[in-house]
């Protein structure tokens, strides 16, 4: 009997300790990102969730300015700024291409040495690896009929 009464506790219990479980994690993350958010300054090179990389110009309670290229500035929500440049490129000592070949990164800018970057001489919409005029998805040289 008390084995059932024991089941019935269990059954009561675990759901419990699952949802605190999940609103600590959430509250600790939660104040990580307030932390992060607040320490945030102007002149710092950040990424966005979406992989834009900037430098900030600008900041308020709720958004920012980010200078995405010379003269180019954008305006981002605060919690879109996902990580500061130098915690993301903190590992990487070389940068790998989509073709192998390794360049050397500074890792205090984030470039990648462009003379050893095989991608730089591909036409501006053409995929890694095809020829200028093909199609993706066709096999070079074939025609495609469009049906």
């Amino acid at each position: 009997m008390s084995n059932n009464g024991t089941f019935s506790l269990l059954i009561f219990a675990l759901p419990l300790l699952l949802l605190g479980w999940l609103f600590y994690t959430q509250n600790k993350r939660m104040k990580q990102m307030r932390n992060f958010s607040s320490s945030l300054n102007v002149g710092d090179q950040v990424i966005t969730s979406s992989g834009i990389f900037g430098t900030i110009r600008h900041l308020d309670d709720a958004s920012g300015w980010l200078e995405i290229a010379d003269g180019v500035t954008i305006r981002v929500d605060r919690r879109a700024i996902a990580m500061k440049q130098s915690d993301a490129l903190a590992g990487a000592g070389t940068a790998t291409t989509s073709t192998g070949t390794t360049g050397s990164a500074d890792t205090a800018t984030g470039s990648v040495d462009p003379t050893n970057d095989a991608d730089t001489d591909r036409t501006p919409g053409s995929t890694p690896g095809s020829t200028p005029g093909s199609t993706p998805g066709s096999t070079p040289g074939s025609s495609q009929s469009g049906q």
